[in-house]
């Protein structure tokens, strides 16, 4: 009775908080001080024709640090928990056959999606995508792979030198924006360029190469280690 009682009375503090918000919600009719900064400015500090994705390299650049962290942190812990689980494992592993249909498929399509991923993180600049967008449909391709080909082996060492390099370089970039212009992956120590040209918004688009290399990188290996742990049990 008395967890129901709790239970009940957090349900009602709820109830009335959420509904304190409805009643006296107002919607904004004009853009707050910063965002009307980003909208009105953004074009001639950043460079970008998107602004939506250079806001979150440029002006919220920490921001794109800590998510980088914490998919490193994430993959790091994938990686350590299921090879700790297959140490424990001592049986013959059980790879499924795969149809031809599949086989040819992910031979024609693979390459496909490694260009678009490709072509979403250093376009990012300029249309919708970015270098965690193109990081995730490179691992998409993976994916393909690892269903058509069960038993591909990929190279572990490649894979985190690959995720090292991209991350320091990530950090240099931001650095040099900290002391070549005036903050902390600032696009403007290289030259802006022309607005909506693929040599353009200053050093995003290398900034986003180094994203989608080092997502990608990252999700392969979780995708690769969860195909070795399946193989195992």
């Amino acid at each position: 009775m008395i967890k129901k009682g709790i239970l009940l009375l957090l349900l009602v503090g709820f109830i009335a908080v959420i509904s304190s918000l409805i009643i006296n919600f107002t919607g904004s009719e004009a853009l707050n001080p910063l965002a009307r900064h980003y909208a009105e400015k953004g074009p001639s500090e950043v460079g970008a024709a998107n602004l939506v994705t250079a806001v979150v390299v440029t002006y919220r650049g920490f921001d794109t640090l800590g998510e980088v962290t914490i998919l490193f942190i994430a993959a790091a812990i994938v990686g350590f928990f299921l090879k700790a689980l297959n140490a424990d494992v001592d049986r013959p592993s059980r790879l499924r056959q795969t149809s031809e249909i599949l086989e040819t498929a992910s031979t024609l399509l693979v390459p496909t999606i490694f260009m678009l991923g490709a072509y979403i993180f250093i376009n990012g600049h300029l249309t919708p995508g970015g270098g965690f967008q193109g990081g995730a449909v490179i691992a998409s391709g993976v994916m393909m792979i690892i269903l058509a080909r069960p038993t591909s082996k990929f190279n572990h060492k490649f894979l985190s030198a690959l995720e090292s390099v991209s991350g320091v370089a990530f950090v240099i970039l931001g650095v040099l924006g900290l002391v070549l212009a005036s903050g902390f992956l600032n696009n403007s120590f290289l030259p802006l360029g022309e607005l909506g040209s693929i040599l353009s918004a200053g050093a995003i688009p290398i900034i986003y190469v180094f994203i989608g290399i080092k997502v990608g990188s990252e999700l392969t290996g979780i995708l690769d280690s969860l195909k070795e742990h399946q193989n195992e049990i």
